[in-house]
């Protein structure tokens, strides 16, 4: 008979004593060699962020047989070979000219007939025209001949034939998204009407719009199968906008992308431009020339003399003042300087003023309406600022002086220092697109140097943290 009786309950309390010691060990002896992680093991290596430039951008135009002709002078303004990439659609092939070869490469757009179109009065083109987005994405998966580095492409921009895109300064306002995430950036028509019988939310098409190439892959992919929901829709960009509306993406908007749905005079949208830069400008065969004395594309040729030295401050407005004179001055850099009697406050002079008609001849009450905060333009020159139109620009490395002429004498009551004046030199400093003022913009200051007579100097400056853009008491 054994002298120790080993019962269950005996073997169960010995094993947990063992198994409270082994762990007591392993937690106060550690391996000497831990095993690595999977994180350790490999170390993913993330490159450089690197600044979206116009080489990145795809400009997809929309064009067709009858128009290209005359619009050609509106894509050399803006595309520089070996420079811009973009693409011309047309609806069937054309003769080339022999100097040619300053214009994007042309691509003959798909057959649509397969796609009902039912609106009403409209144009079956706009089926054609909304397949570009497909069709730009192909041409660059298949490295379409006249495009350089398209495996870098990050953006695909839409336009029409007389758009007039301002590519430097879309690439810096493009800068702030992340092309690899979905982005769908326009703006929407200047005309309330225009927007209510659309869309408040699309991006309308000859202003321009721009999408990020994660979202362009598969909205190339689905646009065919909303191509055929949408055959009561009136244009390209309404039927674009359906199907990314399907796919669950919201506009974006960006003040600078312009469609310009007016008529007649464009002054006071140009001489009043939001903060934002200028991305894009359409229908300069409708509006009268921007500049006095010049046809309507001599007009855009001559903004470009500014535009080209320093892009993004094109329109940009500064407003100061000469207490001494009860002066106050806007300039709308590139285009126009306005000079005014008595203190004009700056919430007056950034309102629009309406010198331009409504976008449908037969104006109706929402016909009348727009997009933005306007005022009065009076037809009695009298009671309307002297205004001196942009002249030309001295251009420096990292300045400007550009000139501005008095548009023509008036035989009105003007205190002396309005009436001497013939000319006005502004100094500028180049906008750097690494500044915060791409970022966050802030209206410059600006200062009348004294003394003057026949021409007025004035220098634009940053303003100072706590400084207010308004006259001396």
């Amino acid at each position: 008979m054994s002298i120790f009786r080993i019962v269950p309950s005996n073997i169960k309390d010995i094993c947990l004593i063992i198994s409270s010691f082994s762990i007591f060990y392993l937690l106060s002896h550690p391996l000497t060699s831990p095993i690595p992680s999977t994180t350790s093991l490999i170390t993913v290596v993330q490159p450089p962020p690197t600044t979206t430039t116009v080489r990145h951008l795809l400009f997809s135009i929309a064009s067709s047989s009858k128009s290209y002709t005359n619009r050609k002078p509106y894509l050399r303004l803006w595309y520089k070979p070996n420079v811009t990439n973009a693409l011309v659609f047309l609806d069937r092939p054309v003769t080339a000219s022999a100097d040619d070869s300053d214009l994007p490469p042309v691509i003959i757009s798909d057959d649509t007939s397969r796609f009902p179109y039912t609106f009403p009065k409209g144009l079956r083109s706009a089926i054609r025209v909304a397949r570009i987005v497909k069709e730009a994405v192909e041409s660059v998966t298949e490295s379409v001949t006249g495009l350089n580095g398209v495996d870098e492409i990050r953006w695909y921009v839409f336009g029409d034939d007389d758009t007039v895109f301002f590519t430097e300064n879309l690439a810096r306002v493009l800068n702030k998204y992340d092309c690899d995430k979905w982005w769908y950036i326009g703006s929407r028509s200047e005309s309330y009407d225009q927007n209510m019988q659309h869309s408040f939310n699309m991006a309308f098409g000859g202003g321009g719009f721009a999408v990020s190439r994660s979202l362009a892959r598969v909205l190339a992919r689905v646009l065919d199968s909303c191509l055929m929901r949408y055959p009561h829709v009136y244009g390209s960009d309404s039927r674009v906008y359906s199907c990314l509306a399907e796919l669950g993406v919201e506009l974006t908007t960006e003040p600078g992308f312009h469609q310009v749905d007016v008529r007649g005079d464009l002054f006071g949208i140009l001489a009043a431009h939001p903060l934002s830069p200028l991305l894009s400008l359409h229908h300069f065969d409708i509006i009268d020339p921007i500049f006095p004395g010049l046809t309507k594309l001599e007009s855009v040729k001559h903004l470009f003399k500014a535009v080209n030295h320093d892009p993004p401050r094109i329109l940009q407005q500064a407003v100061c003042y000469d207490s001494s004179k009860s002066i106050t001055v806007s300039v709308s850099w590139g285009y126009v300087v306005q000079v005014f009697e008595g203190n004009q406050l700056l919430p007056t002079l950034i309102r629009v003023q309406k010198t331009f008609t409504s976008w449908r001849r037969r104006e109706t009450f929402f016909s009348k309406l727009h997009m933005f905060d306007m005022r009065d333009y009076s037809k009695d020159p009298c009671k309307s600022p002297d205004l001196f139109f942009f002249e030309g620009i001295a251009p420096e490395e990292k300045m400007s002086h550009t000139f501005y002429n008095r548009k023509k004498s008036m035989n009105c009551s003007r205190s002396d220092g309005i009436r001497n004046l013939i000319g006005i030199k502004v100094f500028s400093r180049k906008i750097d697109a690494d500044t915060q003022q791409m970022s966050s913009p802030r209206r410059e200051c600006c200062k009348i140097l004294q003394p003057y007579n026949e021409t007025m100097v004035i220098a634009l400056r940053r303003c100072e943290t706590d400084e207010l853009i308004a006259m001396d008491p």
